[in-house]
C-alpha cells in the first residue's frame, strides 16, 4: 500500500536517486569512469566521521546507516540509505571532513567515485550542481524532521516512524502488502533514539495490536494505517 495521503514520506527521505537521473548518458559515463564497485559485510564501515574524503559513494545494493557516535559510543542513526542514494558527499562539497560515519546495515555493494570525477561533472555541469543544491536544501528539511521528532514524540510514536521510513527503504519488489524489513532491534533503537529493550517492548506492543509479525531480526510490516496512526505525526 503507497503512503500517499496518509504519511507524508517525502519529508522524510533524501532525492539523491534523482539528481544522477538529469546526467546525459555521456556525462554519467564520465562520473563513473573510474569508479569501482565494494563489498561490505554486515557493520562495516564505509567512513568514519572525521576522516578526509576522498570521494563518494553510490549504494548499488543493501542499506547504509549514517550515524553519529556519542560520547559514551550510543549511536544516532541519521538516515538510512538505500539503492541508488549516494553518501559521503557533502563533506567533499564543503572540502572538510566527514561530519558523520556510514556502515553497512546488512550485506551491500557500493560504487566509490573519486574526488575529481565527481568535482569534475560539477564544474562541467551547472545543472547537475544546481539540482544538488536543491537536494541539500531538502536534506535540511529531512534532518529538521529528525529534530524535531526526537524532541517532541513520545518513544512509541518515534519507533513508528522509524519503521515507516525502514518499510520505504524495504519495500521495492516486494509485496508491498506485507513489507519485510530485516534490522536489529539496536539499530531501531539507535533509529528511533530510545533504549533498546523498550524497542523489544513496543514490537511486542505493535505485534498485539496487529500492526507488525516478528521473526528474529525479521519485521513484517501488516496495516501500515495502523502503523501511520501510531506516528501521530502530522
Amino acid at each position: 500500500m503507497s503512503l500517499k495521503g496518509i504519511f507524508p514520506i517525502d519529508r522524510w527521505n533524501f532525492n539523491t536517486p534523482s539528481v544522477l537521473s538529469v546526467l546525459s548518458k555521456t556525462d554519467r559515463h564520465r562520473l563513473l569512469i573510474n569508479s569501482t564497485y565494494h563489498q561490505y559485510a554486515k557493520g562495516e564501515s564505509v567512513f568514519k566521521e572525521g576522516t578526509v574524503p576522498s570521494g563518494i559513494y553510490l549504494v548499488m545494493h543493501g542499506k547504509i546507516k549514517k550515524y553519529k557516535a556519542g560520547r559514551n559510543g550510543r549511536e544516532q542513526i541519521i538516515y538510512v540509505a538505500s539503492k541508488g542514494e549516494l553518501v559521503g558527499y557533502h563533506a567533499v562539497l564543503s572540502e572538510e571532513r566527514y561530519p558523520d560515519s556510514a556502515a553497512a546495515m546488512e550485506p551491500s555493494e557500493i560504487c566509490y567515485i573519486p574526488n575529481k570525477d565527481f568535482i569534475g561533472v560539477i564544474k562541467d555541469y551547472p545543472y547537475f550542481a544546481h539540482q544538488l543544491l536543491k537536494i541539500l536544501s531538502h536534506e535540511f528539511t529531512v534532518m529538521s524532521n529528525n529534530i524535531s521528532v526526537i524532541a517532541q514524540s513520545n518513544a512509541p510514536e518515534r519507533l513508528a516512524i522509524a519503521l515507516i521510513v525502514l518499510r520505504e527503504k524495504y519495500k521495492d519488489d516486494q509485496d508491498s502488502r506485507h513489507v519485510m524489513l530485516t534490522v536489529s532491534r539496536a539499530d531501531l533503537a539507535h533509529m528511533a533514539s530510545i533504549a533498546e529493550e523498550n524497542v523489544i517492548r513496543l514490537l511486542k506492543e505493535f505485534k498485539e495490536e496487529g500492526i507488525l509479525e516478528t521473526d528474529g531480526r525479521k519485521i513484517s510490516i501488516k496495516d501500515i494505517k495502523l502503523l501511520v496512526k501510531r506516528a501521530n505525526y502530522k
